[in-house]
């Protein structure tokens, strides 16, 4: 408990005794690679995401890589992105020889809209990289029909595992490459690791030769496979990028417990947010917060300068000696120096705004209702004990 001086961090995994059994299980089994507990764990994954195709990789990063790759992205390309994100989502465009373009975003959802994306188009935009910033889906449908046909949607969902859009569809049932992660402060954790869901095979084929250095077999099917006995063919310039059987026994256990975890979180956030009503710190986009197109990753608020005069720098320094493990999501990219020679250098005035404002909370499936009511009870007395002083 914080009440004892234990640290709150902002996203703890939830690990149960039923994880650590399934990884003994694995290292029992000897053979942790990519074997079958992965393939086992891709097709779970397919049926969760409603889609025919999934492709496990070692982190979300590679997953946005790849999927640029086998787009054809590369230079003279723009690509364009939100601001308010990870530097993953800029990054995989920049490794290339692209050009990340930076979005500016909806003051409400934190998330682009297809009208602000539509401005930054250009002839030489390749691909659009949507980011569910939060958990929150955004609508593809709607984006899609926005667009020229030949600009292509990549989802960052890194976020968004066990959300869904507007008409209900699990994220990652879009046909577009959807990218999630899987690390350690995700909704699903396997401490790290990620995952594209897609709908076309050649493509799936594609990205599970490039995860293997670009073989035409990996380990487990040569393994289990008599007639590939003699080694695999190298056919394209691939990467070590795969998964592990380790990953996959602690994936699969997560996955049979989402709705658990998942309707925890839900409470959790429905607690946060009667408890910071009055506190200084809204929580915008409310209504996300309770339908299923948000998956609760991230408990943002928006922190209101003119209710107290306390900085939210030093708020969040006092949270976090009083072990709330709050945080900030994100420095906006196009403010840092690794991307000021990029044309998607602009004003950008909500994600300006925003970057000042906001605070992420501490929220996981672990947490305790006695955790949320330790964060708001600090949070209050450090804003009314700034309020009252002269």
């Amino acid at each position: 408990m914080n009440t004892q001086g234990s640290y709150l961090a902002f996203g703890a995994p939830d690990f149960t005794e039923a994880e650590i059994d399934a990884v003994a299980r694995v290292m029992r089994s000897g053979w942790v690679g990519m074997g079958q507990e992965t393939i086992a764990f891709e097709q779970e994954l397919s049926a969760y995401f409603d889609a025919p195709e999934v492709v496990t990789v070692n982190s979300c990063t590679s997953a946005l890589f790849l999927s640029l790759l086998i787009e054809g992205v590369g230079p003279g390309d723009e690509v364009i992105a939100p601001s308010l994100t990870w530097c993953a989502t800029a990054n995989a465009a920049l490794y290339l020889g692209a050009t990340p373009v930076f979005c500016d975003v909806d003051p409400k959802s934190m998330c682009m809209t297809p009208d602000r994306i539509v401005e930054k188009l250009t002839a030489r935009t390749k691909v659009v990289v949507v980011v569910h910033y939060g958990g929150y889906a955004i609508d593809v449908d709607a984006l899609r029909a926005a667009l020229p046909p030949h600009v292509i949607i990549v989802e960052d969902a890194a976020h968004a595992l066990g959300s869904r859009y507007p008409d209900g569809r699990p994220v990652g049932s879009s046909k577009n490459l959807v990218c999630f992660s899987f690390y350690a402060n995700k909704n699903l954790s396997t401490a790290d690791g990620g995952a594209i869901a897609l709908f076309d095979r050649h493509k799936a084929e594609h990205l599970r030769s490039l995860r293997m250095s670009g073989m035409e077999s990996n380990a487990w099917s040569r393994y289990t496979n008599p007639s590939t006995a003699f080694g695999a063919g190298v056919e394209k310039l691939g990467y070590k990028m795969n998964f592990t059987d380790l990953q996959a026994a602690i994936g699969r256990v997560q996955l049979q417990r989402q709705r658990e975890m998942s309707n925890h979180r839900l409470a959790v956030a429905r607690r946060y947010q009667r408890g910071c009503a009055d506190a200084g710190l809204s929580i915008p986009f409310q209504e996300g917060v309770f339908d299923v197109r948000h998956a609760r990753h991230l408990l943002v608020g928006v922190f209101d300068p003119e209710f107290t005069n306390m900085d939210r720098n030093d708020l969040l320094l006092a949270l976090r000696a009083r072990n709330v493990g709050a945080s900030i999501h994100y420095r906006p990219l196009h403010e840092q120096s690794l991307y000021n020679n990029t044309r998607g250098v602009c004003s950008l005035p909500v994600t300006e705004s925003l970057a000042t404002k906001i605070m992420t909370l501490p929220i996981s499936a672990k947490m305790s209702f006695a955790d949320v009511d330790y964060v708001v009870q600090q949070l209050k007395q450090l804003l009314e004990t700034a309020k009252a002083a002269p």
